[in-house]
């Protein structure tokens, strides 16, 4: 890994995993990133969490944007995001020529856990050890991280997939695109705020505009803006090409400074 190149961390999550199609197009234009940027992608899955447990016979419950993880439901969260998600983005992001290598953000000691205990086996992921993942980009892998962790008895954590990528990006002093199903952070008539500060950000908060898994894709970029003292971006997947502006540090989505 380049020491004067800043690697760039991918967050993928809601409609676009379950669309092969979007997907694709958008694992072209990661690979058209990493010609210029040491690539991370970090990746949620909520929906195929939520058909998972349906199956298996259990409610899904969320607070403040957040999904309750009651400890007997981890071994079909995790399977399905560890599993079944993760090895998916890794066959696709494989056909893109990425050099894909899945992971659990317990892997090489990366990221270490706090538990939240009001939402149950749920952990805040911090950021811990970066010599596997330098090593991983240092020799052109593509890390892909699921949002799975564990605790110090050893037991599987949920942790939220916005979170998880604040805390890969710190660990290895990266830029963070949060992709999101819509433009970016949206105003009161939903049209798309281009920058945002953590002062206007509180308002908007206290006002209901944003809530629920935007207020945590928010807290998220806020932390991680104010950590590396950089800006931080929330954006739509559905124009892949658009993330090709960062190429030319040109503005995308939402941009979110400290």
């Amino acid at each position: 890994m380049k020491s004067d190149v800043m690697p760039l961390v991918l967050k993928m999550g809601g409609r676009l995993l379950q669309d092969d199609n979007a997907l694709d197009a958008l694992l072209k234009v990661c690979a058209i990133l990493k010609q210029q940027y040491p690539l991370v992608l970090v990746h949620g899955g909520g929906d195929q969490v939520d058909q998972w447990l349906a199956k298996f016979g259990f409610n899904t419950e969320k607070l403040d944007g957040q999904r309750i993880s009651p400890p007997e439901q981890m071994p079909v969260i995790a399977g399905a995001l560890s599993g079944a998600v993760n090895a998916h983005m890794v066959a696709r992001a494989a056909l893109a020529d990425l050099a894909p290598v899945g992971l659990t953000l317990a892997a090489g000691n990366s990221c270490r856990f706090d538990l939240t205990p009001n939402l149950g086996a749920v952990g805040v992921a911090k950021p811990q050890d970066a010599t596997l993942l330098k090593a991983l980009l240092a020799q052109g892998f593509t890390p892909v991280f699921s949002s799975i962790g564990h605790g110090q008895q050893g037991q599987l954590l949920n942790v939220n997939a916005d979170l998880a990528a604040a805390a890969i990006c710190q660990l290895i002093q990266g830029q963070l695109v949060l992709l999101t199903d819509v433009p970016g952070i949206l105003d009161a008539n939903g049209q798309l705020i281009t920058e945002l500060t953590s002062a206007q950000a509180a308002e908007l908060v206290q006002q209901g505009v944003i809530k629920g898994g935007m207020k945590v894709k928010l807290d998220a970029a806020l932390d991680t803006a104010t950590v590396l003292q950089r800006s931080i971006t929330v954006a739509g997947w559905q124009q892949p090409d658009d993330l090709l502006k960062l190429m030319h540090q040109q503005a995308v989505g939402t941009r979110i400074i400290s």
